[in-house]
């Protein structure tokens, strides 16, 4: 599908991001038509290049799941020849995206206020372990350190057990997201200011904003919340339950649900119980209420209950292997499955896009590209003969 229509076309993104948070940014802005120039070291390139198994044809899952629509161009950063052709490509460039530890842009001569000073639209993200300020500033970031120091750790499992990190890399994916949104307030700022700004993401700041109950319990309570397992700490019942053959969920959500979910599992005498039959009673008399719906809620299949609860509007669904999920006939209707060809790997299975714009539509236009697979093409754009990219390649500086 054309750039043309969708909403960052236009724009171009250099891509200074590895490992995850970086680059699941800027997929998403190259999912919205920005051009994306992903520089990697040459010889190596993004670390998750070598992450695996599984590998497909010699390429990554890993990497292959969140750089799609990238254009790959190598650049030893470190090479003086390398500052020429990183100076024309900042010359047309609309975001920096960087998310090395403090100080190492610095390093090599390419802080913000330098660059800014020089290119004054320029929008300029750093994504962190701790933010650019603060006395922890220069610790680095990683996904399941945050976990556990953003306190995410602390109330993910059963109650007693231990804690648990999530089975994605949260605190990475959404650093990525609010990177992704920073950089288009920015670019929106950038419309009525003519001046771009700097976007300062911090993995721990992000991964704290997604505590937001749990962090209004405490604020109210000063008592620290704790590990519930699959329950709801203010919301019952609201969790999974076990069926003759697998789990589902059961999101009731206000006191007519209640009453309709124990119609249907032929409780009714549950609902008109004053224990039970507000919400708040339910929270507070828990440990009475789960045993008699564990009771009655094994006696059938995970399929029964989620066909008759949905036809009566209460909130529920079976939990789902990923191998379920990724072959949805819903999903697929949204174009969340997409498969296209990749230069060695072949047909190549991605998710799509989750953002919906009726009208400027974001797209899976192209594979995640192979190691330097552009970098002749962005070379030439800047300018360089065929004997001199030559050059730069017998020097390896790309």
């Amino acid at each position: 599908m054309s750039t043309d229509a969708a909403p960052l076309a236009g724009l171009t993104v250099l891509d200074f991001t590895r490992v995850l948070s970086g680059p699941y940014c800027t997929m998403l802005l190259a999912d919205m038509g920005a051009r994306v120039i992903k520089l990697e070291q040459p010889g190596r390139g993004d670390d998750t290049r070598g992450w695996g198994p599984p590998f497909v044809n010699g390429e990554s899952a890993y990497f292959l799941s969140i750089n799609r629509n990238k254009e790959s161009l190598t650049l030893d950063l470190k090479q003086p020849a390398a500052r020429t052709i990183l100076e024309s490509l900042l010359a047309r460039t609309d975001v920096l995206a960087e998310n090395f530890r403090p100080g190492t842009m610095e390093r090599l001569g390419l802080s913000y206020e330098a660059l800014a000073a020089k290119y004054p639209r320029l929008v300029y993200c750093s994504i962190s372990g701790f933010g650019q300020t603060g006395p922890r500033r220069e610790e680095p970031g990683y996904d399941a350190v945050m976990q556990g120091e953003a306190g995410l750790m602390s109330i993910t499992g059963d109650a007693g057990g231990p804690a648990y990190r999530l089975g994605v890399a949260i605190s990475d994916i959404v650093s990525g997201m609010f990177a992704a949104q920073g950089i288009t307030l920015a670019l929106l700022a950038r419309t009525r200011t003519g001046r771009g700004q700097r976007v300062d993401i911090g993995m721990l700041d992000a991964t704290a904003a997604l505590l937001t109950y749990q962090a209004g319990i405490y604020f109210a309570t000063g008592t620290t919340p704790g590990r519930m397992g699959n329950r709801h700490p203010t919301i019952v019942p609201y969790e999974t339950f076990h069926a003759s053959d697998g789990d589902f969920v059961v999101a009731v959500g206000n006191d007519n649900q209640f009453r309709t979910f124990c119609g249907i599992i032929g409780a009714e005498g549950l609902a008109s119980d004053e224990r039970f039959s507000t919400n708040r009673g339910r929270v507070v008399h828990y440990n009475e209420l789960r045993p008699l719906l564990v009771e009655r809620l094994k006696s059938r299949t995970r399929r029964e209950w989620v066909r008759d609860l949905k036809n009566a509007g209460v909130p529920c669904g079976s939990v789902r292997e990923i191998a379920e999920v990724l072959v949805d006939p819903q999903l697929d209707a949204r174009g969340m499955i997409e498969t296209i060809d990749h230069v060695s790997a072949g047909a190549i299975r991605l998710l799509g896009v989750p953002i919906k714009l009726s009208d400027t539509p974001g797209s899976v236009r192209a594979a995640p590209p192979a190691l330097g697979q552009h970098t002749d093409r962005i070379l030439e754009e800047c300018g360089l003969s065929r004997g001199e990219i030559d050059a730069l390649r017998d020097a390896k500086t790309i």
